[in-house]
């Protein structure tokens, strides 16, 4: 078996499986040095706006090399869970989310079982939104769906990923706004974040899949939230997010195959 180095390098002079010597478990170093600042940061119990060491400083404490402990905040800045401020330090960010939000357990989905377990609490948690939705949504919000699906259209066809994501978000958000429960839009927003992070820690992307297909099941639950048919659009919501998990299933496989040095692919 193939053992991992923290710059995301393996060694592969004594292979134990020559019949299968691409080690799944492999993970990029970046990716370890985000988990264990996010670590560092819980265990000694950081709260928004606290400063973290420097880069050296973090590098030292956590035994990796200061080029991936820089890569590792990038990354984590990006999904706002740290704020770098020029000339000043690194800071743990705000995550905006009600206090019980951030009393929930740290997680950092980054790895297979944590990603399935995501997907898991997400689509039982959507399709219960967009059920709540079909019965409780007001005329305004049935637009608004309506006009986000259509905005997420918009930036597919003009292959727009930024403006995609943005969308994207706002439409998920809106439904569960549409379903009138301030828990739930609360515990869909944090999935949501852990989402975003998914993408970022685990595959360096943003954007969930094929913009043409996700913007075109946006249009057809809109059109069952509009209608009222709480059954399809449950089942619709349902199908969007099992695509999306296959899609996330197939980037990182083709991430394990592309990260892994030609050698280690010889048998």
């Amino acid at each position: 078996m193939t053992d991992l180095r923290l710059n995301g390098e393996m060694n592969v002079d004594s292979p134990e499986e020559p019949d299968d010597p691409v080690d799944v478990s492999y993970r990029p170093g970046y990716q370890i040095a985000a988990e264990r600042i996010l670590a560092y940061v819980a265990d000694h119990q950081l709260a928004a706006g606290a400063r973290l060491p420097t880069e050296k400083d973090l590098s030292s404490v956590l035994g990796i090399s200061r080029s991936v402990v820089r890569e590792a905040v990038k990354i984590l800045s990006a999904v706002g869970r740290l704020s770098v401020e020029k000339g000043r330090g690194i800071y743990v960010a705000d995550a905006g989310n009600p206090m019980w939000i951030q009393s929930l357990p740290g997680s950092q989905p980054s790895d297979p079982e944590q990603i399935q377990a995501l997907f898991e609490i997400r689509r039982a948690l959507e399709t219960f939104a967009v059920r709540l939705a079909c019965e409780r949504a007001t005329p305004a919000q049935v637009r608004q769906i309506s006009t986000i699906a259509a905005e997420s259209a918009a930036a597919a066809s003009a292959d727009d990923p930024g403006a995609f994501r943005v969308a994207d978000e706002q439409f998920h958000r809106q439904i569960a706004s549409a379903a009138q429960n301030e828990y739930l839009l609360s515990t869909l927003t944090w999935v949501q974040q852990l989402h975003r992070q998914m993408w970022v820690l685990a595959l360096k992307s943003s954007v969930p899949g094929p913009m043409i297909a996700a913007a075109r099941q946006h249009a057809e639950i809109a059109a069952a939230v509009q209608t009222g048919d709480a059954a399809v659009a449950a089942r619709l919501v349902s199908e969007h997010v099992e695509n999306t998990q296959r899609q996330v299933q197939r980037a990182i496989r083709e991430r394990i195959f592309n990260d892994v040095p030609p050698e280690a692919l010889r048998g």
